[in-house]
């Protein structure tokens, strides 16, 4: 089994709706990797078009089993004053292909891309652009 480190960058998203018409919204990003999470700073005042440009790191195992495992989710949340957090879209990015091939070449990524960022019902909600790279612990 060889492991290594799941970079994530988290650049902007465009187009995300707001829940609330009153006040600009006030997003972060919640990024899971397996059993691993990161949060991003939280983006106050730019409502549908924050910009984070924050890196992230995971472990990564190859292989590690299931293909869920190889799953990169980001919920896009809106902070509000009252400490309460509302649900504004989710993203998933499949990483087994970079990994595998970060594997064997000793590093791999999917450059900066756009994602589509859906409601539960799969209904668009907006996009998300991020970069993935793994690279292999030496």
């Amino acid at each position: 089994m060889t492991s290594g480190i799941l970079e994530v960058m988290l650049v902007d998203c465009k187009g995300i709706r707001e829940k609330d018409f009153m006040v600009k919204m006030n997003p972060f990003v919640v990024i899971r990797y397996g059993n691993q999470e990161c949060r991003s700073s939280v983006v106050r005042g730019e409502g549908k078009k924050p910009v984070w440009n924050e890196k992230f790191t995971f472990n990564a195992e190859y292989p590690g089993g299931e293909d869920h495992k190889y799953k990169l989710t980001f919920h896009i949340m809106d902070k509000h004053k009252l400490s309460h957090e509302v649900f504004v879209g989710e993203t998933t990015i499949y990483v087994k292909d970079v990994v595998s091939l970060g594997v064997e070449t000793g590093k791999a990524e999917l450059r900066r891309g756009k994602y589509r960022v859906v409601l539960p019902d799969k209904t668009y909600a907006g996009e998300i652009c991020v970069a993935v790279t793994f690279t292999v612990n030496v």
